[in-house]
This record gives C-alpha cells, structure tokens and sequence, in this order.
C-alpha cells in the first residue's frame, strides 16, 4: 500500500461537527439551534439571495476564473487594484494557497496557540514547521512571536480578531510588531471577524500594504455577509505576492453562484449594519446571563464568546447542551466557543444553560 510522507501520516485533521439534522436524528430532539460555527444568524443579504437564483440557469457553465466582477466591485470598495487580489474557496483556501506557494519541507511559520486551527494543518501539510507561541493575556504574544522569526520562517499568522478567544491586538503593539519583522517574511492577518469589530485601537492593516510590506490580509464572506455555505473568501497583498500565489492556486476555485452573491452582498451595506447590530445586542445579553450564570468568559470583538471552564469538563458541558437541543463548540478542555446567535436563540441557550447547571454535579468556574 502506498504510504504519504511521515508529516502528512502525523496529522490532527480538522474534524467538523455532524450536521444538525443527523444530530437531532440521533438524539431523539428537534428544533436544534447551532451556535458552534459562527455564523451569521440573519443569514445572507436578500439581494445575494437574489443575485445567486439569477445565474443559477447558467451552472452548465464553468466559473469566471478571474472573478473579474467581484474583483472589480472589491476593487472599488477597498481602493486596491484587482491585482492586489486573490480569491479562494473561503479565506481558508488562501491560507493553504500562501502555505505552498512561500514554504517548503524545513521552514518554519509562526503563530499563537490557541488559534485558528488550519493554520498548522496548512504548513504540515508541506513538510514545514508551525512555531506556536501561547497567547499573553488571551491575545496574541506579538512580542514574543517576533522574537522566534528566525532565517527559516516564511510566514507569520496573526489572527485578529483571533479564533478561538474573540481578542484583538491593538494598532500601537502591532506597529512594535511589524518594525520587527524582517523583510522577506510573509505576515497573513486574518480578519475573517473585522467587521464585527468596534475598538477604536483596532489595527488598519492596509497601511502596512500601502507601504509596500510583505502582508497578505485575509478576509471572508462566511461570517457577517452570511455566505458560509457558498465558501467564498479573498486575499489582498502587493500585485507581486498575489501573482507568485495565482500560480498555486486552482482554476475555477470559486463557484458563479457564490461570487454573485459576493457581488451583491457587498452592495447591501444595511445588512451589514443589522447584522453588527444584532450581534452587539446579543454580546450584551450573553455577558449579563453568563455573570448571573457565575461563568468566566472574554470580552469579545466578534461574533462568538469564550467560555472558560473549571476543569476538563467541556466534552461534558457540549454533550449535556446538545441533549437540550443547543449546540456548541469545544476549544480545548477547559473551554467553550459560543456563537451569538438570534435573541431566541441566546434566550434558548440561557434557559438551557440554567437547566444543565441545576442538575451539574462537578463544580464550573466562577467569573472573576
């Protein structure tokens, strides 16, 4: 039987969770809410929706492989070129794209732990090495992350909003961070969850670009533009990086119904700003039930909250969640991810909370 190389052999794959259908199947329940995977609630803009049953007549034909219209629109919107663009299968697609066009077997990638778990995956999957460096005061340790580039690191990932603690690092320690950085070292800022963000010391990362740095921003229509399900994504860099990186990446890549509706959603501002709305409203509920509920979480700048435990009891606190119909995210554990989801469905979550922690027999943390 042939046999991969010993790095792939040795890999943790990513494993999602089961469809809500097949779970309510199992377990005998109905009406589930899914607040594991940070999605929008409200769904897409209706006139992506529209856009998308426009050229749904048109699936015999392939893709523009260029996504020139969606380029164009991002083109306008950002002030970029459509050179300085790349289109992906979700911002996860670019992540492996940037992987295996700058690193080999024997480079190093640095990165915080705990965070975006497809960053490892991506530089094992080339044979290179991913330095993970823990988080300092639930953001990342950009101090000590500059400190572990070496002549072998290629790219440094910096998620902010980090995934999984909802934290952000603030424009003045990013500014200390990117002077250290040497040339020739790629820095991917992940900003899958920016528009979500209302801190005034939050980063502008495409100064750094405007400047001529080695930085690719990375950023999504699954989270507020409520595309998950169409996976469609984009990176924006200097034309030279984006142009070594369309060499890796595959034709068609993105679907025409996904990249109308792309098209469409960023025409729909209002949506947007309901949907930051919305979330706003439900951070606020969340922080007041979780401190009545004694439970110790993070301030957050996205669209989920994490939920620390006292002790490894987050496999139990899913399951037991997941019998009351409510399905949430083990991060570790000692830790959850909750996604903030409709008002009825935050009401659902706390109601369900309150009635696994009467019956709980093992103690949960406090807030502090």
């Amino acid at each position: 039987m042939i046999r991969p190389p010993e790095y792939i052999r040795s890999i943790r794959p990513y494993v999602p969770g089961k469809p809500v259908e097949e779970l309510q199947r199992e377990l005998g329940i109905g009406d589930a809410i899914k607040l594991a995977s940070n999605e929008n609630p409200l769904g897409p803009s209706p006139r992506a929706v529209e856009a998308l049953c426009r050229v749904v007549g048109g699936l015999n034909r392939y893709p523009d492989g260029s996504c020139f219209y969606l380029k164009g629109a991002l083109s306008e919107k950002l002030g970029v070129s459509p050179e300085c663009l790349i289109t992906g299968n979700g911002s996860n697609e670019i992540i492996d794209i940037a992987v295996r066009t700058f690193m080999s077997a024997g480079d190093e990638a640095v990165m915080g732990v705990p965070s975006f778990v497809v960053y490892p995956l991506a530089v094992q999957s080339v044979g290179a090495r991913a330095v993970q460096v823990p988080l300092k005061e639930w953001r990342h340790d950009l101090h000590a992350m500059a400190a572990e580039i070496t002549a072998r690191t290629r790219i440094v990932f910096v998620a902010n909003p980090n995934n999984p603690t909802g934290t952000i690092n603030y424009a003045d320690e990013f500014e200390r961070f990117m002077e250290k950085v040497p040339d020739g070292v790629l820095v991917v800022v992940d900003e899958a969850y920016r528009e979500y963000v209302r801190d005034r010391e939050y980063p502008d990362a495409m100064e750094y670009l405007r400047a001529g740095r080695d930085i690719l921003i990375l950023r999504t229509f699954s989270k507020v533009y409520g595309l998950a399900g169409l996976r469609i994504g984009y990176g924006i860099s200097r034309k030279e990086i984006i142009g070594e990186m369309d060499k890796v990446r595959e034709p068609f890549n993105t679907s025409s119904v996904a990249q109308a509706a792309a098209v469409a959603s960023l025409g729909d501002d209002g949506h947007v700003e309901r949907s930051v709305s919305l979330n706003e409203e439900g951070k606020e509920y969340l922080y007041r039930e979780f401190r009545r509920l004694g439970l110790e979480f993070l301030a957050t700048e996205a669209n989920f909250i994490y939920v620390m435990l006292d002790g490894p009891v987050a496999a139990e606190l899913y399951g037991r969640l997941l019998r009351e119909g409510v399905i949430i995210r083990p991060v570790g554990p000692d830790a959850v991810r909750i996604t903030i989801g409709l008002p009825e469905e935050n009401r659902l979550l706390v109601e369900a909370l309150r009635r696994v922690f009467s019956r709980w027999t093992g103690p949960v943390r406090p807030a502090m």
